[in-house]
């Protein structure tokens, strides 16, 4: 079997038939059982589609698929909090992030409660790294409070002499002062994660071009590898949502 997720964060009209599209193209491509599943993550309570289909001339067609609605867990943080699956912390770093929209010293105080609590779910060192990156990434701070942020989980890592997290931004900073200039840190961080991000347009594109084309979508894939404008790809990857044809897409890359 295969499993097939989608992660939502805006309300779209369209997500049902999108759902179903993607499921019969995997189904199409492998040929094997496929499960859809939606992880809706948007701040609209009603919004939650489930089904999709049609009925005509006695011809009917139907897709079900389940959702996680990480709102309803909004009055669940206590739950969450006492949960050791690792994605329990995901949700509750999205829903306060969510929440503290405007409030960034109360954003700080939930990330720092919840990096500590990565050291309480019986994770490895590799394990809180990789989790404390994406909730790094979720609850962006300004700098101010980024850096409150870094000292408080400094000294709690000192305490509990597992020095994880904190440990990478040192090693960062010491390769930065081989290098030079705080400077010259600045815009290496800055072209290191623009190439990361092309790699990332890059492969989601090739992934989407097989779902919606077929192999005949993978024709593309020359044209995509050299492009070197983010901007682009980010065009080229919502075009293939709503493209009839390859040509549409194939006019963005030309």
């Amino acid at each position: 079997m295969l499993i097939h997720v989608e992660v939502q964060n805006q309300a779209e009209e369209q997500f049902g038939e999108r759902m179903y599209v993607y499921h019969y193209r995997i189904f199409d491509r492998f040929r094997r059982p496929v499960v859809s599943l939606a992880v809706l993550g948007d701040e609209q309570r009603s919004w939650r589609p489930q089904h999709f289909g049609y009925r005509l001339w006695g011809c009917s067609m139907r897709l079900e698929f389940p959702v996680v609605k990480l709102l309803d867990y909004a009055d669940r943080v206590a739950e969450l909090e006492a949960e050791r699956n690792p994605f329990a912390a995901v949700v509750i770093a999205h829903l306060k992030t969510v929440e503290t929209r405007h409030r960034p010293a109360e954003r700080r105080d939930w990330k720092v409660r919840l990096v500590k609590s990565l050291f309480d779910r019986g994770l490895n060192a590799e394990e809180i790294r990789q989790l404390f990156r994406l909730i790094d990434w979720l609850m962006d701070l300004p700098r101010e409070f980024a850096e409150e942020f870094q000292e408080q989980i400094h000294r709690f890592e000192e305490e509990r002499q597992m020095p994880y997290v904190t440990s990478i931004e040192r090693m960062a900073m010491e390769k930065g002062l081989e290098q030079g200039l705080e400077q010259g840190l600045e815009q290496g961080l800055e072209q290191g994660l623009v190439r990361g991000e092309l790699r990332a347009l890059k492969r989601g594109i090739e992934v989407a071009l097989e779902l919606k084309f077929g192999t005949n979508g993978l024709q593309l894939l020359p044209l995509v590898r050299e492009v070197e404008r983010v901007e682009v790809l980010r065009a080229v990857q919502d075009s293939i949502r709503t493209a009839e044809t390859l040509d549409e897409v194939r006019r963005l890359l030309t």
